[in-house]
């Protein structure tokens, strides 16, 4: 399978992004220098494997302190865990787990920490503890709310979102989300009027946005986690990490607003929804 693809790809004249990778990795292996001393990566817990790679590389050829990393293993949602250490990236004891949240309404942040563990560790056995963190502002409690059906949960959206308009938050500050692009005509559904304009988009594309008001729609048994990604799997470890990484998911979305979450699906709802205990 592997050789096809790369026959297709040459007959093309294209690469993938992670062969670039691979190839600024030899490059730089080989005494290539980089137009930088120094590299600060964001979002580290979303690297790939090739990246980590090409990363460990710039480390290796630089000084001791080229590389600094920050990232949120509660965020991890779109690569499966693999060791940093195994490609020659060690940041073992030199790590640190910051408290303050300044994005997120302490409401907000308790509920969507209730999505996760206590304590997450990476393949390197690096723990991120989440006890203890503290937001540096109040908001209203989110609301949770499961409807016998699709239609009910929009016209239910639709009034959260109206309120939120009424008390003059502007369209640009509000956003639906839901798990996929399958869900996104029922998230446009609660907003299909006059002087909305507010984004619906998916979970995975609200990465890295915030907004002070978020409506996480369409969170159905059946939608999330993603019966796609779990048909045919016959290991049990990858099983288990497909299943956090779908509880991720919802915690990046939930953590998308600011002051107001409202989460909705269509009953008996996500099996994640059992772990947020919010009461309307």
């Amino acid at each position: 399978m592997f050789a096809f693809v790369r026959e297709r790809l040459a007959a093309r004249g294209v690469v993938t992004t992670a062969d670039i990778y691979g190839r600024l990795t030899g490059w730089v292996e080989d005494g290539g220098r980089l137009p930088f001393t120094h590299v600060v990566v964001d979002e580290a817990q979303d690297l790939s494997v090739a990246q980590a790679r090409f990363l460990a590389a710039v480390g290796g050829a630089g000084t001791a302190d080229a590389l600094f990393f920050t990232g949120d293993l509660g965020q991890r949602i779109f690569h499966l865990p693999f060791s940093w250490v195994k490609l020659g990236l060690d940041v073992r004891g030199r790590a640190q787990v910051l408290k303050v949240c300044y994005r997120t309404s302490h409401q907000i942040r308790r509920a969507a920490d209730r999505l996760l563990a206590g304590e997450i560790a990476d393949q390197d056995g690096i723990e991120e503890c989440r006890r203890g963190t503290v937001s540096v502002f109040d908001g209203p409690d989110p609301v949770m709310a499961l409807f016998e059906d699709a239609k009910a949960e929009a016209v239910a959206v639709e009034a959260w979102v109206r309120d939120r308009l009424d008390e003059g938050m502007p369209p640009s500050e509000l956003a639906v989300l839901v798990r996929g692009a399958q869900q996104l005509d029922r998230g446009r559904a609660a907003v299909n009027f006059d002087g909305a304009n507010v984004a619906v988009m998916t979970m995975h594309d609200a990465k890295g946005l915030e907004f002070r008001a978020v409506a996480v729609m369409a969170l159905d048994e059946d939608v999330l986690p993603d019966p796609d990604r779990l048909q045919d799997i016959g290991d049990m470890a990858d099983l288990e990490a497909i299943q956090d990484a779908e509880r991720h998911l919802l915690y990046v979305a939930a953590t998308r607003a600011r002051d107001r979450l409202m989460l909705s699906g269509v009953i008996p709802g996500s099996e994640f929804l059992d772990d947020v205990l919010i009461s309307n």
